[in-house]
């Protein structure tokens, strides 16, 4: 049976923010507004960068993702006001489901943005022939993360046990909630 087709927009706009593929010319901005920052990946599965050169490297890759139509494809987010960066959220198609993540700067923690957001993107993914589960999960220990996917419309389905690695706390297999919206 062959994928519907599933073409994602390269911009979005919501009442606050916005939603554009990256470009490598934004490295130093994304490292200054989030990347670099421990506390920002705590509970995420990538370790905070210590240099600018490998977050330009991890952007050349989603470039070739968002070009191939494959793999992990981010948006990075900015106010509608401003072009600068202060959070991403991307999405992994696996047939007719599409994963979630996330992460913003922690000027802008507390405030809806994500969850504005990923309300949008499961509600247009949602929208599209042959999806019919849009989901995400977090850390048991990052309840903000598990209100932002609440917020957006996703329903706690659960807890999957030693699931997850956060490399910011160490080797272990850490416990994680997960939430969809089905249609």
């Amino acid at each position: 049976m062959a994928l519907e087709e599933f073409t994602p927009p390269a911009a979005f706009e919501t009442a606050r923010l916005r939603g554009r593929l990256p470009r490598v010319s934004d490295a130093p901005a994304i490292f200054e507004a989030y990347a670099s920052h421990p506390a920002v990946t705590r509970y995420l599965t990538w370790r905070h960068y210590r240099e600018v050169a490998p977050l330009e490297d991890f952007l050349r890759q989603s470039g070739a993702n968002w070009a191939n139509g494959q793999g992990h494809r981010p948006y990075l987010l900015t106010l509608r006001s401003d072009d600068r960066p202060i959070g991403s959220i991307g999405f992994a198609r696996d047939g007719g489901k599409v994963m979630f993540g996330y992460v913003l700067g922690p000027a802008y923690w507390g405030k809806g943005y994500m969850s504005e957001a990923l309300a949008f993107l499961t509600g247009w993914a949602l929208a599209q022939p042959g999806i019919f589960r849009a989901w995400a999960f977090c850390d048991v220990e990052n309840p903000a993360s598990a209100r932002v996917m609440e917020k957006a419309g996703m329903s706690r389905e659960g807890l999957l046990r030693r699931w997850h690695v956060c490399p910011e706390l160490g080797p272990e297999l850490r416990d994680c909630l997960v939430y969809a919206k089905v249609r």
